[in-house]
């Protein structure tokens, strides 16, 4: 398969941020995986003090787009005793806005995923396939789209600067960033409906996609990148500080180049991804869902994974207690965390055992523009 670039091609290309020296990539540590927990432990403490001193971006806006069935076992890793096979993750896109020293307006979208091309990520397209349609109706509900979220919200494409995910599983983005070729089967070249914004993405996961491993392949789209101009993206090697109260961290074990944001607001620091599915898979010992407590306990886990993919596992736990150390505490109930999953577990009369003790629902700050 043809790819606009290869791992030696990727180096070239711009970069944007303030590097974090706080946080190191403990993946490519030769410490063993225990010391490595310690030090994130460490980092993100420091990484905390500093953070709150950058400010506050102005505001910060949730916006759902598409509540879909998820494999109990994926999501909730070997914890929970539901019966129900699937449960059900909404994901959002968080719209966040700030002004950089010289007063330049900037826009982020995290998340902003395309859901009607992201259907199409081979593992939820196979599940489609055997799915009956009229019980896909029921288990799959599209609440709005990135673009007609940001018409609500006073907000041009054009006037957007940065796309960002936590990790690029099921993303196509064609339609957001443009195409260098026709596309057949979009049968159209797509133009770029964000056209100056850039991709903020992780260095090695853009180089990974160009060969992907088995373990990788259900869970991508590679075939969408091939005409995908590369000076769409904006590679970082590490986290970075992205704006006054906004940065990307990056977190690695979901995938390779997994990425993190956190945002400080009125309420304290915020931390998202989709490394847990819940705010409570960070504190197990308090929740209701069947089995999750119990297990933690009997397998002194103190994190229950999002599992889908484990290609580093050790890495992925470690980086979940990062972030688990970076959010503040709920002020809604302080027994969980402002941990936000960019697709959160969202109770379903279809999924019993699967609801939710606690949720955030959205993230609110700043005065919204009118």
């Amino acid at each position: 398969m043809r790819f606009p670039w290869g791992p030696g091609d990727v180096a070239d290309l711009p970069t944007v941020g303030a590097g974090i020296d706080t946080l190191s990539d403990l993946s490519r540590s030769a410490e063993p995986p225990g010391v490595r927990l310690r030090t994130a432990r460490a980092q993100a403490r420091a990484f905390r003090a500093e953070f709150a001193l950058t400010g506050t971006p102005d505001t910060v806006v949730t916006c759902d787009l598409v509540t879909l069935p998820y494999p109990t076992r994926f999501g909730l890793f070997r914890a929970s005793r539901a019966i129900a096979p699937f449960l059900s993750i909404t994901n959002r896109m968080l719209v966040i806005r700030w002004r950089d020293s010289d007063g330049r307006p900037r826009v982020l979208l995290f998340e902003p995923s395309d859901v009607e091309l992201g259907r199409y990520t081979p593992y939820f397209d196979n599940l489609a396939r055997k799915t009956p349609g009229v019980l896909e109706r029921r288990m799959v509900r599209e609440h709005g789209t990135v673009l007609g979220h940001l018409a609500r919200l006073g907000i041009r494409p054009g006037d957007v600067d940065y796309l960002m995910f936590d990790h690029l599983h099921t993303q196509d983005l064609r339609r957001w960033v443009g195409t260098t070729a026709h596309q057949d089967d979009l049968d159209a070249r797509p133009r770029a409906a964000f056209p100056r914004a850039k991709v903020v993405v992780q260095r090695d996961e853009l180089a990974g996609m160009a060969e992907l491993h088995p373990l990788q392949r259900p869970w991508y789209q590679p075939d969408t990148y091939r005409d995908v101009p590369p000076e769409a993206f904006l590679p970082i090697d590490g986290s970075i500080v992205l704006g006054p109260g906004v940065a990307v961290v990056k977190t690695p074990g979901h995938v390779f180049g997994n990425q993190s944001l956190v945002v400080n607001t009125s309420t304290g620091i915020w931390v998202s991804s989709e490394n847990v599915i819940a705010a409570e898979a960070l504190t197990p010992e308090h929740s209701r869902l069947p089995g999750l407590a119990k297990w933690a306990r009997g397998w002194q886990q103190e994190v229950v994974l999002n599992a889908n993919t484990i290609e580093t596992t050790a890495d992925q736990y470690n980086s979940t207690v990062l972030e688990k150390t970076l959010a503040d505490r709920s002020q809604a109930d302080p027994r969980f965390l402002q941990f936000f999953p960019s697709s959160e577990l969202t109770g379903a009369w279809t999924n019993p055992g699967t609801t939710p003790t606690f949720s955030h629902g959205h993230i609110t700050h700043g005065v919204q523009p009118v």
